[in-house]
């Protein structure tokens, strides 16, 4: 049984003392010790997991301390529906996603002070929100690359830290939501055995590739909290990782910030991994080694670990602060109007401007891939068209994962047939379905395909076969797929309707890349449209039609086929990615065509040479030469050239999205940062290598592949990198 004598009387004690914990002018950190002096042992174990409930004698009351919104605010009923958060990485638009992040946190903020003025706010969303999703998508067949920002570490920091500053609000004393970035760290499936599985990586690897967007969510974006992963790195667990969270996290990079277990991940300690023999002990060891937060029952279990000394008060005390202190941050423990963000109105949830912000993501994130001989746009008095595919009408296909709900959701064929004219004939056949062998529906489908003048294929993926575990039922493996092919037999009926000499629309939905060789020899054009949102079939015709004019690029390399890649579960950076691989890829990463064309000229350096602490300016001149308005996506990337060891073949080095009207033309300055000029040796450290840079300035990569596909090249040049 727990003693809790000593901890009693202290609490008796301090009871007779006038509180400081209501003093708002008082630091957070003096009100949260105030209010621990004040709480049981019992009382204070009670608040560091699920189900926090309220200590009524107090004041405190009960708390919901989780929500998702990786796109929208998730699992909570009605919300504005954002395309997937790789849709959203695929814009390659930094101000874009603090809008949406912005609406994201509104919505989120009016939904919980809502559920308070009813009487359950501690049955709603809470304020600590398990998002953004920073793990990089290091290989296709992972199912939840989805929620992530893609495969590189640059990208992935520049949207990840816009996210978080607009989640949390610029309010110099409160936060308008606390952002627990996740996976800490180095997860990214396979989810079949991420509950026993021990990632093995080099110091290299760590610092190179999968720990620098985390360091900028805390150092950068001041990210409130972390949230552990389910898997081991190097033997330890990542929730009671004395590496991870104090030597890295606390020590190295001064993050004051509380950290949360993955749902049910303490359990995996004593379940899974083997490496404690009880509950009691999980909850114990991840509580000592700095995992502040359960988020499954395991915390249930501390009082018996206090009895059987695994843990020590001061221990739970430490934890309990930190958790305090966000809460006092998120105003939870004030007065409603002193909280600037406690007044959003119910009324945001949905409302036009967020509706229509969704629309503008949504186009905006479609990727053009391919259009052979400018058939895309379509005239909207075409006059027939059929739409075809088991993703056409499907909402599931708009919704990705972790997702809220909208009053509205416009699919596709919605969406074709709201923006095509009024005389326009329009069919529509499922043809197949997502998964499966039925061919049954494929005569019908080429009956009407035969009628059209084009033919709109929507293929591609669906929640229910890329996801988490057991949110993707139909999956090829726990959520992950074995194969980047098109599932079922949506290849056959594709190459059916190409044989009808129709020219073929294919729009791919789900957001892993697909190894859609055969459909770029054959198809006329090809879309991308990820999980595309609430408006993504609007979108879409707004795109189909030339209403937008696709601006998205790639956030992930297309390979070939599986055979291109390294095993699943081998986390070695070795020929993986655009960062390391020498294969040829379908489709590179960075790459997305537009309706117009871009030039690039002017090309200018601050330096002809750079020491160890100079940063590096750069001037380009790009001109949209065509006689369509559009934006260019100018990308930057840098190669170190014959470093001692083995170093990226090419990294993005900075990026911006630029609007251009017909034949402008604009400067855009870059500045690549002294710290972007360093290597990571073999030993994990940084360090400045004298020698040359390549640099190379355009609308994609350098690669020969990227500019194949593209038609175009960009600009390059080479500087010195003098040492001492």
């Amino acid at each position: 049984m727990m003693s809790t004598t000593s901890t009693d009387q202290a609490a008796e004690d301090a009871a007779d003392t006038t509180p400081m914990f209501p003093d708002s002018e008082l630091s957070f950190a003096q009100r949260a010790r105030d209010l621990i002096s004040r709480m049981t042992l019992s009382e204070k174990l009670s608040q560091l997991g699920s189900g926090t409930p309220a200590i009524e004698r107090l004041g405190i009351p009960a708390v919901p301390w989780g929500s998702e919104c990786i796109h929208g605010v998730g699992r909570a009923g009605r919300a504005t529906v954002f395309p997937q958060a790789l849709g959203l990485a695929s814009t390659w638009d930094v101000e874009l996603m603090t809008r949406v992040a912005t609406a994201i946190s509104d919505e989120l903020r009016a939904k919980y002070h809502e559920n308070e003025r009813l009487g359950h706010a501690h049955h709603g969303p809470g304020l600590s929100c398990w998002s953004p999703n920073i793990n990089l998508f290091r290989d296709p067949r992972w199912g939840r690359g989805q929620e992530t920002y893609g495969e590189d570490p640059y990208l992935t920091a520049c949207f990840g830290v816009a996210f978080i500053r607009a989640m949390q609000g610029d309010h110099p004393k409160y936060l308008k939501t606390a952002c627990a970035v996740k996976h800490f760290a180095v997860h990214s499936g396979p989810d079949a055995i991420r509950h026993q599985f021990d990632i093995k990586v080099t110091d290299k690897d760590l610092w190179e590739t999968y720990l620098p967007h985390f360091e900028a969510a805390i150092r950068q974006a001041k990210a409130a909290g972390v949230m552990g992963a389910y898997n081991r790195l190097n033997g330890e667990h990542c929730c009671a990782s004395p590496t991870l969270l104090q030597k890295i996290l606390r020590d190295k990079w001064g993050f004051e910030g509380f950290v949360v277990s993955d749902g049910g991940a303490l359990h995996d300690l004593h379940d899974g991994h083997r490496l404690t023999h009880d509950a009691a002990e999980s909850a114990a060891l991840a509580l000592r080694h700095g995992c502040d937060f359960c988020l499954g029952q395991e915390h249930r279990q501390l009082p018996e670990a206090v009895d059987r000394g695994l843990i020590t008060e001061a221990e739970a005390d430490r934890s309990l602060e930190r958790l305090l202190v966000t809460r006092l941050r998120l105003g939870l423990l004030a007065a409603p109007e002193s909280v600037p963000y406690a007044s959003i109105p119910i009324e945001v949830v949905e409302c036009a401007e967020h509706r229509a912000l969704a629309r503008r993501a949504a186009g905006d994130s479609i990727v053009l891939l391919k259009n052979a001989g400018g058939v895309l746009p379509l005239p909207k008095d075409t006059p027939s068209v059929t739409v075809v595919g088991p993703n056409a009408s499907d909402v599931e296909a708009l919704l990705g994962n972790y997702n809220g709900f909208s009053a509205r959701m416009v699919t596709p064929l919605e969406g074709i047939t709201a923006a095509a004219s009024s005389s326009t004939r329009i069919w529509y056949v499922r043809g197949c379905d997502v998964t499966g062998d039925n061919r049954r529906m494929i005569p019908m489908a080429l009956s009407y395909a035969n009628r059209a003048n084009v033919i709109v294929a929507v293929l591609g993926l669906s929640p229910i076969i890329e996801g988490e575990e057991s949110d993707a039922p139909m999956a090829d493996w726990i959520g992950d797929r074995h194969e980047l092919d098109l599932p079922g037999v949506q290849e056959d009926l594709l190459k059916a309707l190409v044989a009808t000499g129709k020219p073929v629309v294919l729009v791919l939905t789900g957001c892993a890349p697909l190894a859609v060789n055969w459909a770029m020899e054959h198809c006329a054009a090809i879309l991308h449209l990820g999980y595309s949102g609430e408006e993504g079939g609007n979108a879409l015709a707004d795109v189909l039609f030339g209403d937008v004019n696709p601006s998205a690029r790639l956030p992930m390399t297309w390979p070939t086929s599986v055979r291109q890649l390294p095993p699943f579960h081998d986390y070695s950076m070795a020929n993986r990615t655009y960062r390391y691989s020498t294969d040829q890829p379908l489709l590179p990463f960075g790459f997305g065509l537009s309706y117009t064309s871009f030039e690039y000229s002017e090309l200018s350096l601050s330096h002809q040479s750079v020491g160890e602490d100079q940063d590096l300016g750069i001037t380009v001149k790009v001109t949209n030469t065509g006689s369509t308005d559009g934006a260019e996506v100018v990308q930057l990337y840098i190669g170190h050239v014959n470093a001692p060891f083995p170093v990226p073949v090419r990294q993005l080095a900075g990026f911006r999205k630029v609007h251009l009207a017909a034949k402008e033309s604009r400067l855009v300055e870059f500045t690549i940062r002294s710290e972007q000029l360093r290597l990571i040796n073999m030993a994990g450290q940084s360090c400045f290598i004298a020698g040359a840079l390549d640099i190379s300035v355009g609308g994609s990569q350098p690669d020969a592949q990227s500019q194949r596909l593209m038609g175009r090249t960009g600009l390059q040049a080479q500087i010195a990198l003098v040492g001492v």
